[in-house]
C-alpha cells in the first residue's frame, strides 16, 4: 500500500509540474500588461517600473519561471521580508544575506485587482464549491445508482425504456443549458410554488439579521449540476449489473435460499460497483474544481464564478491558482479512487 501510494504520488507530481509549465507559459503570451492591472490605466511611468521589479517582470522569461516554481514549491528560497509579508511558512532557515530557506504551504501570488493572495481567494470560495459538488454528487449518486438497479432488474419493461432514454437526454444536454431552463421554470415561472430564486449564494444578506443561510439556494444549481452524472451513473449501474446478474455465483447466491433483494443489493450491486466508482470520483472532482458555467449562471460563489470574473477581469494570478487548484484536486481524488476499488472490490490488489 505504502509502495503504491508513493508511487501516486509521483506520477501527481510528474502530472502537477506539466500543468504548472503549460500555465506559465500560456498566461505569459497573452496580452496585458500586469503592472498597468495592477495599478490602472492612468498611473505613470515610473510606478509602473516599479511594479514591474516586484512582480519581476524585468527578468528574462526563464528566470521569471524560475521565481514561480519556487514560490509554488514547498520549500522555497525567499527574502525575509518577503517571506514575512506574503508567505504561510512552517519555518525558516537562515541562508547568506537576507535569503532564508522557508518551508511553506505553495505561494499562489496576489490578486492584480485586489491586491488579496490569491491562496485566501481560493480558499474563501472553496467551501461553496465543495457543498455544491457534495449535493450534486450525492443526489447523482443515489438516485442513479437506484435507478441503474431498477433498470437491470426490470430490463425491457417501460421502467427499462423510460430510465435509458432519460438518461440519454440528461447525457446530451450541456449543463448550462439545463441551468437556463431551470432557473426560468423553475426560479421565475413558477417560483411562486417552489419557492426557489433564479440566482442566489450560500449566504443571503438581511438588512436586521446580517448574513444568513439559505439552503433553498442550492437546490437548483445542485440538480443542474447532477443532471449528467445522474445520466451516466444510471447507464453504468445497468450495464454492470446486467453482468453480473448473469454470473455463477448469482445463481449459486439464489440456490442457497438467499432473497432477491439480498441478492441485488448486498451481491450483485458490491461487483457491478467498479466502473460506477470511477464515474463518481472523476465527475466529483471535476464538479469540485469548479462549475464555472452554472455557478456563474446562478451567481453562486464558489471557484468557478470567482475564475470567471478573474477571467474577466484579466486577472491572471487568480486564474493560474485557480487552475493549479483544480489540477491538484484531480491527482488527490484520482488517487482516493484507485484507493477504493481495493475497499469495495477485495478482489483487485493494489
Amino acid at each position: 500500500m505504502l509502495r503504491f501510494l508513493f508511487r501516486k504520488t509521483g506520477y501527481g507530481l510528474l502530472v502537477l509540474l506539466g500543468v504548472v509549465v503549460l500555465v506559465f507559459f500560456l498566461f505569459n503570451v497573452l496580452p496585458g500588461d500586469p503592472a498597468r492591472l495592477t495599478l490602472g490605466q492612468r498611473a505613470d511611468v515610473s510606478s509602473l517600473e516599479n511594479v514591474r521589479k516586484e512582480l519581476h517582470l524585468d527578468q528574462p522569461v526563464g528566470v521569471q519561471f524560475l521565481l514561480y516554481v519556487n514560490d509554488l514549491s514547498p520549500v522555497g528560497i525567499h527574502p525575509l521580508s518577503e517571506a514575512r509579508e506574503n508567505l504561510h511558512y512552517v519555518t525558516l532557515a537562515p541562508l547568506s544575506g537576507e535569503k532564508v530557506l522557508v518551508l511553506k504551504t505553495p505561494y499562489l501570488r496576489r490578486s492584480y485587482q485586489g491586491k488579496k493572495p490569491v491562496w485566501e481567494i481560493l480558499t474563501e470560495a472553496l467551501p461553496g464549491t465543495l457543498l455544491l459538488a457534495v449535493a450534486a454528487m450525492l443526489f447523482a449518486t443515489v438516485a442513479g445508482i437506484a435507478l441503474g438497479v431498477l433498470s437491470a432488474v426490470k430490463q425491457n419493461t417501460w421502467m427499462d425504456t423510460s430510465a435509458v432514454f432519460a438518461s440519454v437526454v440528461g447525457i446530451s444536454a450541456p449543463s448550462f443549458f439545463a441551468g437556463i431552463v431551470l432557473a426560468y421554470l423553475l426560479g421565475f415561472v413558477f417560483s411562486s410554488y417552489t419557492g426557489l430564486h433564479m440566482t442566489g449564494s450560500l449566504f443571503d444578506i438581511d438588512p436586521f439579521r446580517g448574513r444568513v443561510l439559505n439552503l433553498r439556494n442550492l437546490v437548483l444549481p445542485a440538480l443542474t449540476l447532477g443532471i449528467r452524472p445522474l445520466a451516466i451513473i444510471v447507464q453504468l449501474t445497468r450495464s454492470a449489473m446486467l453482468d453480473v446478474l448473469h454470473q455463477d455465483f448469482i445463481r449459486t447466491a439464489y440456490a442457497k435460499g438467499l432473497s432477491r433483494r439480498v441478492v441485488i443489493w448486498r451481491h450483485a450491486l458490491r461487483n457491478a460497483l467498479n466502473p460506477v466508482i470511477t464515474a463518481i470520483t472523476g465527475w466529483f472532482a471535476e464538479l469540485l474544481a469548479g462549475a464555472f458555467f452554472v455557478e456563474y449562471i446562478f451567481g453562486w460563489k464558489g471557484i468557478g464564478k470567482v475564475t470567471v470574473d478573474a477571467l474577466d477581469k484579466f486577472d491572471f494570478p487568480v486564474v493560474m491558482g485557480a487552475i493549479l487548484f483544480t489540477a491538484g484536486i484531480f491527482v488527490l481524488v484520482n488517487i482516493l479512487a484507485d484507493m477504493l476499488y481495493a475497499v469495495v472490490d477485495p478482489r483487485i490488489k493494489l
